[in-house]
């Protein structure tokens, strides 16, 4: 192993066989990762990312190559290999009905952290972490970012020279994923830490020393992010036309020759030119303003990825339910006043006031922990009301509300789907859950594995699914009985952003044809595809309005031009601060 490697790889294979069907994880990979640094670890879903990460830390056996950490063969010998490193899956386990304290206890045995060196240690993490006013909690009431920190917490309780981090900041909200990033940064400038870190957000590669850019199991390249974005200089541009909402205008330029990728930004759409300077189609269209934006490491990525076999855009033909005949645009499908929910003496939902238009992707945003998913469960009819009025698509949910279910769907935040069923099965269960039957049943299924490319998995259990199908299995299902209004809570979460491109186009065709869409997300960069977005904090709404006038109302003189994610934090910060 080399003098200036923690981890590397030469020649690395992994197969495995899924429903039948043989899937190459890794094929011949050769990395280094240095010591005292954080790399990135990039990629789609089912690039090989997880496969690594296991194989690193000793808990898996390669095909073929071999993998060495910290000068130990990460094969021969795994047992010294797992007390040397720290490794946070991606689901780290958790007790939930033990305590923060009792959850350090555990995994202090486990690792076999001698009992005098336990209480400075604690102390030292749950400072760090901001967990010391809740070791007391148990951790099943945890929010997900203090969940996820906590699981942080217990792989530090060795002080590890090198953290291997399986996606950390999947599904936590803004303000955690910045604390976390802290801790990252501290454990690498004081304490000397090298870092492995595999991540969802592509701006949060920028913050990385190093990235490897991996697909399909092969390493596409290997350097400092800031290498990915000089290479796209003169190829990224801001486009928009007066008069024209963003993501119709994103609609009429995605797909575009000459273009890469589009995407909604603020109140203009980011494209990527194919070559240096704004492709001649698209600078002849009318009433187009576009200026030259300086490019970042996302567009470098796409650009790669898009250059790949299987890179290139699927082109989205939806036919959801829309509007019934005589509808208007501006009907309220949903009305909720005075919306309340308690659990024993626990508020979850605190007074909750909104209207939502039929055709309007409307976004629910709020740190973890805020209300959003007992709200959306509630309208959905999961869930009873502790009181307040709430009225879906003309029904009153609270004497209706099997009438209401018939016109919505519903993807929740969990894949919930039943795993030990194949994806065909779990298609033809919810066409007969929501009554579809005869020519239309079996058109509805033809529908859903053709527009979800989802033929070459019909036999495979759902459960083994990439992350990016499930999430395409998920949304096929809830579509199939053609809702007039369709609930996504948090349904990008971990998915890469390949696999959120196409979604948000699939979104977008739906809102054209009349559908409703109410969507939570943690990535404010997709909370500007909604018309209008409401923030949530401790169960009641912060703020509700259109992402530009949100964002206007945090303006500063230290921050004149702030992102969505700049006004979310201030937002919220602030109400902390008040509470």
């Amino acid at each position: 192993m080399a003098a200036d490697a923690v981890l590397e790889a030469e020649g690395l294979a992994k197969a495995f066989t899924a429903g039948g069907r043989r899937v190459v994880a890794l094929d011949g990979v050769s990395l280094r990762v240095r010591p005292g640094i954080v790399t990135g670890l990039i990629g789609p879903d089912g690039a090989g990312k997880t496969t690594f990460m296991r194989l690193a830390a000793g808990l898996l056996l390669p095909d073929g190559g071999r993998i060495a950490a910290l000068g130990l063969d990460a094969t021969r010998e795994s047992l010294r290999v797992q007390a040397s490193l720290g490794y946070m899956p991606q689901r780290f386990g958790l007790y939930e009905d033990l305590s923060v304290a009792e959850n350090l206890d555990l995994y202090a045995d486990l690792q076999g952290v001698p009992r005098d060196a336990r209480a400075p240690r604690y102390a030292e993490l749950m400072h760090m972490t901001g967990l010391a006013p809740f070791t007391k909690r148990l951790a099943g009431r945890l929010s997900g970012g203090m969940k996820q920190k906590l699981g942080l917490a217990c792989t530090l309780l060795r002080a590890p020279r090198l953290l291997l981090l399986d996606e950390p900041t999947v599904g936590v909200d803004p303000v955690s994923r910045r604390e976390l990033w802290a801790i990252v940064d501290r454990l690498v400038r004081a304490e000397g830490m090298s870092v492995l870190l595999s991540t969802a957000y592509l701006d949060e590669a920028e913050r990385c020393a190093e990235v490897v850019m991996i697909h399909e199991g092969r390493i596409l390249e290997q350097g400092p992010p800031s290498a990915v974005s000089a290479r796209m200089a003169g190829r990224t541009w801001a486009v928009s036309r007066p008069g024209v909402r963003h993501r119709d205008l994103h609609a009429e330029l995605d797909g575009r020759p000459g273009i890469v990728d589009a995407l909604v930004q603020g109140e203009h759409v980011r494209l990527v030119a194919a070559t240096t300077g704004l492709p001649p189609e698209v600078a002849a269209l009318p009433g187009l303003v576009a200026r030259e934006t300086p490019p970042r490491f996302e567009d470098g990525f796409i650009d790669l990825l898009r250059g790949q076999p299987h890179g290139a855009p699927h082109l989205v033909r939806m036919d959801g339910a829309g509007a019934p005949p005589g509808a208007a645009d501006d009907d309220i499908v949903i009305r909720v006043s005075g919306l309340r929910r308690r659990f024993g003496e626990f508020r979850a939902v605190d007074g909750v006031d909104l209207e939502v238009r039929r055709g309007e992707i409307f976004g629910l945003l709020g740190a973890n922990g805020a209300g959003k998913t007992t709200t959306f469960r509630m309208l959905c009819g999961l869930l009873p009301a502790s009181s307040g009025h709430l009225e879906v698509a003309g029904h009153d949910l609270r004497h209706a509300a099997s009438e209401a279910r018939a016109r919505i769907g519903y993807m929740s935040q969990k894949f919930s789907l039943y795993g030990n069923l194949s994806v065909a099965q779990n298609l033809e269960f919810f066409a007969a859950a929501y009554g579809l039957a005869g020519a239309a049943r079996a058109g509805r299924l033809a529908w859903a594995i053709e527009e979800f490319e989802l033929a070459d998995f019909a036999g495979q259990l759902a459960a083994d699914l990439p992350l990016g199908y499930k999430q395409r299995l998920a949304m096929a299902c809830a579509l199939m009985h053609r809702p007039g209004i369709l609930f996504l809570d948090e349904p990008t979460s971990g998915v890469d952003p390949l696999a959120r491109r196409e979604f948000w186009k699939r979104i977008n065709a739906l809102a054209r044809e009349g559908v409703t869409v109410l969507v939570t997300t943690h990535f404010m960069e997709e909370a500007e595809y909604c018309d209008r977005l409401a923030i949530m904090a401790a169960g009641r709404i912060l703020s509700t309005g259109e992402p530009s006038a949100i964002k206007a109302a945090a303006r500063t003189a230290a921050n004149p031009e702030p992102s969505l994610e700049d006004a979310f934090i201030a937002l919220v910060e602030r109400t902390v601060e008040t509470a």
